[in-house]
C-alpha cells in the first residue's frame, strides 16, 4: 500500500459522501411504484409497518408509516405479490436506503397500473401537465360547478364544508357516474355542460375515496382531454390522499379530498371578517394620525387674515346669491300672474264666442225645422183629408183619375184599396 503527501482529488468525509448520495436519490426517486414479494412483514408497537420487497434478483427495505398504515384495507401477508408507492429515503446513519411507502395494493392490479402509466406518459409529452399551461384559481368565486354523483357523500361534504366556509356561492350540481363503464363519458359531459355556461367561475371534478379500480374513470383519456379544454379553471378532488390520478395532473389544482376542494377553492367567511376588521381599524387608526399630524397647521390656517378675507367674499357672494333668488322668484311671480290673467282674458273670449256661435246655429235649425214642417207630405192627412193613389202614383188632379181602375184611399191613419 502506497500513501502520497498530497491528494490530486477531493477527498470526501463520509457523511459529505452520503449527503450527496441521499440528496441525488431521493430527489431521482421522490415517487416510485415497485413490484415486488412482501418478505417479514412486521407491525412495531408504535404502528409503523416494516417489511422487506424482493424479487429474484435484489430486495428492497420499506417502511410503512402509523398514518399510512391506518388507511390499508388490510396488511399484506408473507409472500403476498404487489406494488408499492412511495420515495426513496436514505439513513444516513447506518448507510443504507429505504421505501418509505404511501401505498400498497395487489399486484394484479398490473393492468391497470400499465395502462396508467402509459397514457400519464403521453399526456405528459404533450404537455397537458406543463404548470405553464395551468390557471390560477378565481379568489372569490360566485358560482361553482360540481361534477360528482348526487348520492355520494363527497357532495354532500362539499356543500355543507361551503356552507360553513363560503355560504355566498352557488353551488350547481351536474350528476355524474364515478365509477363503472358510463362514468368516464358521463364525467367529461359533465365538464363540457359547465365549460359552456358562461356564470361558472370555478369547476370541481371528483368522488370519494376507494381502489384503482372504482377510480379509473378519472384516468381515461377522455377525461383529461376534457378537463385540458375547459374553459375556466379546474379542480381535481377524487378522494385519495396517497396516489394521484390521471385527473389530479391536468387539472389546475388538486385536492386530496372533495372536502379539501372546498377549503382551496374559497376562502373562509371569519377570516374574511377578521380581515375586514383588520383593515377597518387600520384606516381609522391611519386618520387619527392624519387629523392629529395635520391639526395644528389647520389651526394656523384658520387664524390666517388671507383666510378670513375669502371667508368674507364667500359671505357676500352666498348674500348676493340670495338677493338673486328673491329677485328671480318676484320676477317669475309677476311673469306667472301675468300668464294667469291673459288666460283668464283668453278664456271668457273662447266663452262668449262659443254661446255666441251655439245661439246662431240653434237659430238655424229652429229655421230649418219650420221648413221640413211646411214641406211635410203628411201634413194634409194629419188635418183630415185623404190621399188617392193609382197604379202605385198619388192623382194630382181628376184628369189623370181613371174610375175603370182600382185605386187606393190613405188617411193619416190607414189606407185602403178600392175596385
Amino acid at each position: 500500500m502506497q500513501f502520497h503527501d498530497q491528494e490530486i482529488f477531493e477527498v470526501l468525509s463520509v457523511s459529505d459522501l452520503t449527503d450527496e448520495i441521499k440528496l441525488m436519490l431521493e430527489e431521482q426517486f421522490d415517487w416510485v411504484s415497485v413490484r415486488g414479494e412482501v418478505s417479514q412483514p412486521q407491525t412495531s408497537r408504535n404502528g409503523h409497518l416494516y417489511f422487506t420487497l424482493k424479487d429474484a434478483g435484489a430486495q428492497l427495505s420499506c417502511v410503512m408509516w402509523n398514518s399510512m398504515r391506518q388507511q390499508l384495507e388490510s396488511i399484506p401477508k408473507h409472500g403476498d405479490e404487489v406494488i408499492v408507492s412511495g420515495s426513496v429515503q436514505v439513513y444516513a446513519p447506518h448507510g443504507r436506503y429505504q421505501l418509505i411507502t404511501r401505498s400498497i395494493r395487489a399486484a394484479g392490479l398490473g393492468a391497470l397500473q400499465l395502462a396508467f402509466e402509459q397514457l400519464k406518459h403521453k399526456l405528459q409529452a404533450e404537455g397537458l401537465f406543463d404548470e405553464s399551461r395551468k390557471r390560477a384559481l378565481p379568489r372569490y368565486p360566485e358560482v361553482i360547478g360540481i361534477v360528482t354523483s348526487a348520492t355520494g357523500a363527497a357532495f354532500q361534504d362539499m356543500r355543507n364544508t361551503l356552507e360553513k366556509r363560503y355560504p355566498a356561492c352557488q353551488v350547481l350540481l351536474y350528476h355524474a357516474s364515478v365509477q363503472g363503464q358510463q362514468a368516464a363519458s358521463e364525467i367529461s359531459e359533465g365538464i363540457r355542460f359547465f365549460s359552456e355556461l358562461e356564470d361558472v367561475n370555478l369547476l370541481i371534478v371528483g368522488r370519494g375515496g376507494g381502489s384503482l379500480e372504482d377510480l379509473w374513470a378519472f384516468n381515461e383519456e377522455i377525461v383529461a382531454r376534457a378537463i385540458s379544454e375547459c374553459r375556466v379553471p379546474v379542480i381535481s378532488a377524487v378522494g385519495h390522499e396517497t396516489d394521484f390520478s390521471i385527473s389530479d395532473f391536468v387539472a389546475d389544482a388538486r385536492a386530496a379530498t372533495p372536502t379539501q376542494a372546498i377549503v382551496i377553492a374559497v376562502p373562509d367567511q371569519n377570516d374574511l371578517q377578521m380581515k375586514i376588521n383588520d383593515f377597518q381599524l387600520t384606516i381609522e387608526k391611519r386618520l387619527m394620525d392624519m387629523l392629529n399630524r395635520h391639526k395644528d397647521t389647520v389651526m394656523r390656517f384658520l387664524d390666517n387674515y388671507a383666510l378670513h378675507k375669502v371667508k368674507q367674499r364667500i359671505t357676500r357672494q352666498a348674500e348676493t346669491i340670495v338677493w338673486q333668488e328673491k329677485q328671480m322668484a318676484g320676477i317669475l311671480k309677476r311673469i306667472l300672474q301675468q300668464k294667469r290673467d291673459r288666460n283668464r282674458h283668453l278664456s271668457d273670449t273662447l266663452s262668449g264666442m262659443a254661446i255666441r256661435y251655439l245661439v246662431q246655429r240653434k237659430s238655424e235649425w229652429n229655421a230649418l225645422h219650420h221648413r221640413l214642417l211646411a214641406t211635410d207630405p203628411n201634413a194634409p192627412l194629419k188635418k183630415g183629408y185623404t190621399l188617392i193613389y193609382q197604379e202605385d202614383k198619388w192623382v194630382r188632379s181628376s184628369d189623370r183619375f181613371c174610375p175603370e181602375k182600382p185605386f187606393d184611399v190613405e188617411w193619416s191613419d190607414r189606407k185602403i184599396r178600392i175596385g
